[in-house]
């Protein structure tokens, strides 16, 4: 999970260099995570019935190893062109990772145990805005931006050897019958899903902006080079880590929709003074990781509940809201691209604070209080 959340997040630290590169502005050089996340929608939607119905091990294994050539193919990119073709590859290959991942931890627990397991996964996978990002902006400050790439395919290789191995085998896919679209039909039919859905795509909106364009901010605002942004990006991704834990007891409260809200009203607020007011460097990094802690709340809160809804078909509800997430993640990058380009950085933080605010009043509307037996 680690390993393929970096192939997602990898771009943010060499935006500058790829711009200078292949001759782009950064905005556009930003259209690279848009369409990576693009592409990870689709796969990580229609992925989840296949999971469901046949089992987590072949879809792992088949997944890591696609996403591996793809990255390593990534690193010999001759023009903007190609780049962008094989990072829709990485984005179809990555997406089959997460729901299946997730789904099989949901396999071997109770409900009532999901939230905490499901805080603590994302913690770990959080590693790849702790370590993974900044360790990528290191490695490109001293061989060039082709050479993470290299780095991270080698390492999903060895993730797809591993998993070959050692992967549980599921005991009910032989018994299950192949359905595709009464799973989507399924979940869609259930309000407190849709709610969900929304409000996870618009919160991701704001994370995805923020994380994409903060080490551009560094570099352009404050003169930082690509390397000397590995320990402000490392310390912004602990905020990943805290909030994921700190989902896993939010998930459990009655009034989670509540306290989801404000974290996520929090979070806007700090990512719009992180990139409107004239802070130092190391101030500038404060207010991130505020920012992109609170944020982070959200995601874990919103697959708990999924899960605790969707009965056999939890791959599917959990591509479902994963397909959120990546077209969060379109959202935050092409349209934090946007507002870039129309004005500077400080409107993609009007634009961080807004998708969130507008995510307050979805779950407002469409959540309310956690009834006390636990239905939804």
């Amino acid at each position: 999970m680690a390993s393929t959340q970096i192939v997602g997040l990898m771009l943010s630290p060499i935006l500058v260099a790829l711009s200078d590169e292949f001759n782009v502005s950064v905005a556009a050089a930003g259209q690279l995570a848009a369409v990576t996340f693009a592409a990870w929608a689709v796969s990580v939607v229609s992925v989840g019935p296949i999971s469901d119905s046949f089992g987590r091990r072949p879809v792992a294994v088949i997944g890591l190893t696609l996403l591996a050539a793809s990255v390593i193919a990534s690193s010999f990119a001759p023009t903007f062109g190609v780049l962008m073709g094989l990072r829709i590859i990485t984005g179809l290959a990555g997406g089959m990772i997460p729901p299946n991942s997730m789904a099989a931890v949901a396999d071997v627990l109770p409900a009532d145990k999901r939230a905490k397991a499901f805080g603590l996964l994302m913690a770990f996978t959080s590693l790849s805005s702790v370590i993974g990002v900044p360790l990528v902006a290191l490695v490109a400050g001293i061989g060039g931006w082709r050479v993470p790439f290299l780095m991270i395919g080698s390492v999903l290789f060895i993730c797809a050897g591993m998993q070959s191995l050692w992967f549980p085998k599921s005991q009910t896919s032989e018994t299950r019958k192949f359905s595709f679209m009464s799973r989507y039909k399924q979940m869609a039919n259930i309000s407190l899903f849709r709610t969900t859905l929304v409000a996870n795509l618009l919160q991701r909106m704001a994370f995805y902006a923020s994380i994409s364009y903060l080490a551009a901010y560094l570099i352009n605002s404050h003169g930082l080079s690509i390397g000397q942004t590995a320990i402000p990006l490392a310390i912004a991704g602990i905020g990943v880590v805290i909030g994921s834990m700190a989902a896993g007891f939010i998930s459990a409260l009655r009034r989670r929709s509540q306290v989801v809200s404000a974290c996520a009203l929090l979070g806007g607020l700090a990512s719009l003074l992180m990139f409107s007011i004239d802070l130092s460097a190391w101030g500038t990094v404060a207010v991130a990781l505020i920012g992109i802690t609170f944020i982070s709340v959200g995601w874990p809160t919103f697959l708990a509940i999924s899960t605790e809804i969707s009965g056999s078909s939890q791959a599917t509800a959990v591509g479902m809201l994963g397909a959120s997430n990546q077209l969060g993640g379109v959202g935050g990058a092409a349209l934090g691209g946007a507002f870039l380009a129309l004005g500077d950085f400080y409107t993609v933080g009007f634009f961080c604070l807004a998708t969130v605010l507008i995510s307050a009043v979805v779950l407002q509307l469409g959540m309310g209080i956690r009834p006390t037996n636990q239905e939804s």
